[in-house]
């Protein structure tokens, strides 16, 4: 996380809401020789204390996970290049403007009779958010295939301690220069969810 103090202001509550909203992250723990990462849709509880995922049997971290590890779950938020001629200000340099928020704790291996609730309440989740329709559910399977399809992965729980969220909005800068490179963003920027960034950008910084 940027270690800038003025970007680590977010209430603990945005940072939970926005990992709930984005529920797609980057699972990183040790490995023996390199860090091991995965890429994975996850359902966060309201408080922000248990994330519930699930892995692939040959996923190199369920293949090692066979006890609890300390692991982090990386969410990315929109992020975007800023060219200093957008603050109209004398001498100013490029930099990126973006949002993440890191959840720590430990990875736990769940038992295997979880892994349908797991599954369930993920595929609830995200049908959930999708419009004009009835919601999926694993029982619209055909008998027996759910069952054979679910031995091929595993379900997993990450136990959070600790969450960190870096809001880099450009806050270190007068409003009229933020605001103005908010349009830059919104105008001809590069990198993803430009909108949503230059958004968050338009909003006041936090109070102290």
């Amino acid at each position: 996380m940027h270690p800038n103090p003025i970007y680590r202001q977010t209430s603990r509550a945005r940072n939970i809401a926005f990992a709930r909203a984005r529920a797609f992250g980057m699972l990183a723990l040790n490995g023996d020789e390199a860090p091991l990462v995965s890429h994975v849709p996850f359902e966060l509880s309201p408080d922000g204390t248990v994330a519930r995922l699930h892995l692939v049997r040959s996923n190199p971290i369920a293949r090692i996970l066979t006890d609890p590890r300390p692991a982090m779950i990386a969410v990315q938020g929109p992020d975007g290049y800023i060219s200093p001629d957008w603050y109209g200000l004398p001498d100013q340099v490029p930099t990126w403007n973006y949002v993440a928020v890191h959840l720590r704790g430990r990875l736990h291996p769940m038992p295997g009779e979880a892994m349908r609730g797991v599954l369930d309440d993920l595929s609830a989740q995200f049908e959930s958010r999708v419009p004009d329709k009835r919601p999926w559910t694993s029982d619209k399977m055909s008998d027996g295939l759910m069952e054979r399809m679910m031995r091929q992965i595993l379900p997993f729980e990450l136990q959070v301690t600790e969450i960190d969220g870096t809001w880099k909005l450009g806050q270190n800068k007068p409003e009229a220069a933020r605001l103005g490179a908010a349009d830059g963003v919104a105008q001809g920027g590069q990198g993803l969810g430009l909108d949503d960034l230059a958004a968050l950008m338009r909003e006041p910084p936090p109070a102290d």
